[in-house]
């Protein structure tokens, strides 16, 4: 069976794939592509399932070869759309329970249609939440166009990175046409409209219309990959989009550090644990989305804004220098425990300003304080009006039936 709409996918387009990669793909599909004998033949790998063993951080796999839509082929040619992983990364954003994404990457490349928006999103959610990406075993062309995007890019000993470049084909098979007998003879309405088929030579004008668009989409390329700040313009296209592994990734300026999966899982872990407790206890106290700002202190969704951590989600050092041995910050705070987090959470759904969570979390508020505040907030409040003591509130209640604020609450409905 011949799939011809593959074939407008893989001729006369220009691609963000590591070459090597293309010719596997070019030999599995040429015998449906009526190309039989004339490509070497290979096997292709399968993607391989990863798990999510650490709470707080959603493992976003990103392997195989990357297309804007599959037509239902992912299991049998190991293709990724771009549609799939931006589904995933918005599930992730959503979620209340992950304070972090981390981008397992091990991909050729692909497509040039949708990276670039896909790498834009993925930049967008860093600044909401802390986007990490680890090339594992390899993040080549458009794949790391993607994980270029993230705030934290790491490379294992062994993984590569780069292929910033832009590569299109075009097959000449007129002379196996004509070993086979055919001959194509195209009636066209304009004079570009046969440009690029395979049953004839590509024209000089075709070949300079192709070189056209695979320089525009390098432009593309490399403004985006500069905007998210590891290396400018002149120095992605000095690359000449060469392959680095491991170190030399990192001297490169391609990616931030060099280490382990489980090491990179560890690491965001420990980064994200204060994180984790502010959202956590914000999500459970309806004040997840967007909260705030309040005179104590502003807080990002990413956490506290501090001398030590940027809005991405990544140290500030590590953001200037890039260096490998940059390690990552905690905030300088001590961090309240989950119980007191929970309960000065409580607090302030119970006395009406949820939206003043996370700015008492991020100062690192003691309970003991949160409630005198709150009291004398809404002591004399036109809804609740409330006479009580901090000390009448020094018990933790069992049930909100017990709780001081919703007996004076209900004692207050009674008299109306």
């Amino acid at each position: 069976m011949l799939y011809p709409h593959l074939a407008g996918r893989l001729f006369g387009v220009p691609l963000l794939i590591h070459r090597p990669k293309l010719d596997v793909i070019l030999s599995v599909l040429a015998p449906r592509l009526g190309l039989d004998g004339t490509l070497p033949q290979a096997a292709l790998p399968s993607p391989r399932p990863v798990a999510s063993p650490t709470p707080g951080i959603a493992i976003l796999p990103i392997h195989g070869s990357l297309v804007r839509r599959t037509l239902g082929m992912e299991a049998e040619s190991g293709l990724l759309s771009y549609q799939a992983i931006q589904v995933g990364l918005t599930a992730a954003l959503a979620d209340p329970s992950v304070a972090g994404i981390l981008l397992d990457v091990d991909s050729p490349g692909g497509e040039a249609g949708g990276v670039f928006d896909l790498a834009d999103r993925i930049a967008a959610a860093a600044k909401i939440k802390p986007v990490w990406a680890i090339a594992n075993e390899s993040a080549f062309s458009a794949a790391y166009a993607l994980a270029s995007a993230a705030s934290r890019l790491v490379v294992t000993r062994t993984s590569g990175i780069g292929s910033v470049g832009v590569i299109a084909m075009h097959i000449d098979q007129s002379g196996l046409d004509a070993k086979a007998g055919l001959q194509y003879t195209p009636i066209v309405a304009g004079a570009h409209k046969n440009d690029l088929s395979p049953h004839t030579a590509i024209t000089d004008e075709a070949r300079a219309m192709l070189q056209a668009e695979v320089d525009r989409l390098y432009g593309l390329f490399i403004d985006t990959v500069a905007s998210h700040g590891r290396l400018n313009a002149d120095a992605l296209r000095a690359t000449e989009a060469g392959l680095y592994f491991g170190d030399a990734a990192v001297a490169a300026g391609l990616a931030d550090a060099v280490a382990t999966f489980d090491d990179t899982l560890a690491e965001m872990a420990d980064f994200l644990t204060p994180r984790t407790v502010q959202r956590l206890a914000s999500a459970r106290a309806g004040a997840f989305a967007s909260p705030t700002p309040s005179t104590d202190k502003e807080i990002h969704m990413n956490g506290p804004v501090s001398d030590t951590t940027s809005d991405s989600g990544i140290p500030a050092s590590t953001v200037a220098d890039r260096t490998p041995s940059a390690t990552v910050a905690e905030p300088t705070a001590a961090a309240l425990s989950y119980a007191d987090a929970i309960e000065v959470a409580e607090l302030c759904q119970l006395a009406g300003v949820p939206e003043r969570t996370a700015s008492y979390l991020s100062a690192q508020t003691p309970v003991a304080n949160v409630r005198r505040t709150l009291l004398a907030l809404r002591a004399n409040g036109p809804e609740i009006a409330s006479h009580l003591t901090p000390e009448a509130m020094a018990a933790k209640p069992e049930a909100l039936k017990d709780n001081p604020l919703i007996a004076q609450a209900r004692a207050r409905a009674g008299k109306d």
